[in-house]
């Protein structure tokens, strides 16, 4: 029954997401599905990268019909270009780039990571050689080394789309000349960059590069025999924040763990508890965002979360719902970082959850450093002490106690009466006394041991 139990909270974790996919892509597959523009009027970032991801997840669950860029940019960064490319390769959506006007630099080695390629007459496209962010060359060893590179992983996503790799090598590489028969098109003494009227012309009955030319966004549908209805996506202003959100998750889920712990160690204090809330509220928005997750993840650390307070407070001891609880909590946190796409299997690939495992284990071990240190200093501190006697409030019938049984003796054995979280009550030789632990957590019922003593102040420890 038990492990009955187990298999179907894990089923929810992975399946939850996947669930209300589905039910968006079988609604979406009645209909055609619009054509979604996405803007590139700006220079290449990881931040455009995480905006074309969400995007691009979103227009295969709405079941759009094609996917076109609305390009204008001078360029970008390389790693956040190799991000995009993989997306494209990724989706099955058929891909369009309009050059509208310019195609620059990474700009141009997007475009060619589409299936097709349209441009207005005045536009124009090439000059990818890499540089440094600065706009400098690079020293000769490193250009070698990434024209090498970049140039054959160009080659591979041209074959894949049916563009001439000759023409991304020369878009790149100073050095490579561009010949179509007997026409050479670009010299070994220029990198090739083309107009729109270039682009077009036709070499063996073929265009060399793009497709038509077209002077707006319905004239290429149109053209390109795609649905007229062009839904437009517009960033939702969050990108930015996005990205430093997923770049310091790691941080996010060891301030919300640590600050969860403080809350069960000074219960009533609310502002570890509040600090807990809006780090992993910035966690799973950040992803979401970014496009990693929907909030099926979040409900299900929500349900982890509620069945590890059950264990605490209602049952403890029945250790079965806490332990359910810590794995749909670890389940959904790594999730949420799995850059899962409309389509795939609801359980993720050893690759997938490669950097989500490496972000989870950083956390953890930072928490456990922080912790162990503020175990051992926090109970030391003035204000620890101030917070216990503030907040902390044992339940039970108050007791008075006697002048003659004030006096305990170190080491002395006794039993909690009441949970010490740190504070509470404690029963030795028949009289029950408050009590303070140096920062632990001890159930009622448990046999403790007085450590130290400081004038009214008995402090113990778990036995």
């Amino acid at each position: 029954m038990q492990k009955r139990l187990i298999h179907f909270l894990l089923a929810i974790l992975f399946l939850l997401p996947a669930c209300a996919e589905n039910e968006r892509n079988t609604a979406a597959a009645a209909i055609v599905g619009p054509v979604y523009v996405f803007p590139v009027k700006e220079v290449v970032s990881p931040t455009l990268a995480l905006f074309m991801r969400r995007a691009l997840k979103d227009a295969e669950a709405a079941g759009a019909s094609a996917f076109i860029l609305d390009m204008d940019t001078p360029g970008g960064r390389t790693d956040a270009t190799e991000d995009i490319l993989a997306m494209l390769h990724k989706t099955k959506l058929p891909t369009y780039t309009f050059v509208n006007p310019n195609a620059a630099s990474a700009g141009a080695l997007i475009a060619l990571g589409t299936k097709k390629i349209y441009m207005r007459s005045d536009s124009t496209i090439g000059a990818a050689a890499v540089v440094t962010g600065e706009g400098a060359d690079l020293d000769k060893t490193m250009k070698t080394k990434m024209d090498s590179f970049l140039s054959a992983k160009m080659r591979a996503v041209c074959v894949e789309n049916g563009h001439n790799p000759d023409i991304a090598e020369a878009f790149m590489v100073l050095e490579k000349e561009l010949k179509i028969g007997d026409k050479i098109l670009d010299t070994k003494d220029t990198l090739l960059s083309l107009n729109g009227r270039e682009a077009t012309a036709l070499y063996d009955g073929k265009p060399l590069l793009a497709e038509g030319l077209v002077d707006s966004l319905e004239e290429l549908a149109k053209q390109a025999g795609l649905s007229p209805t062009l839904h437009r996506i517009e960033p939702s202003g969050f990108e930015s924040a996005a990205f430093w959100l997923t770049s310091f998750a790691p941080l996010l889920l060891m301030g919300g763990i640590i600050c969860a712990w403080l809350e069960f160690k000074l219960p009533g204090v609310i502002v570890p508890g509040i600090l807990s809330v809006i780090c992993f509220a910035l966690y799973f928005s950040g992803n979401f965002v970014a496009g990693l997750t929907g909030w099926g993840t979040a409900i299900v650390f929500v349900i982890g979360l509620c069945l590890v307070i059950f264990e605490f407070f209602v049952a403890p001891g029945v250790f079965l719902p806490g332990l359910l609880g810590v794995l749909l909590i670890l389940g959904s946190l790594i999730y949420a970082m799995v850059d899962h796409w409309p389509g795939d299997a609801p359980f993720p690939t050893g690759a997938a959850l490669e950097l989500p495992m490496r972000n989870l284990l950083l956390a953890l071990l930072g928490t456990g450093i922080l912790a162990f240190f503020l175990a051992r200093v926090l109970p030391k501190t003035p204000l620890f002490n101030r917070l216990v006697l503030t907040t902390a409030s044992a339940s039970g019938a108050d007791i008075t106690i006697p002048a003659s049984h004030l006096t305990v003796s170190l080491g002395e054995r006794g039993i909690a009466t009441t949970t010490l979280r740190p504070a509470g009550k404690a029963k030795f030789a028949e009289v029950i006394h408050d009590v303070v632990t140096a920062g632990d957590f001890i159930p009622t019922g448990s046999a403790v041991k007085i450590t130290s003593t400081d004038g009214m102040r008995i402090v113990v420890e778990a036995v």
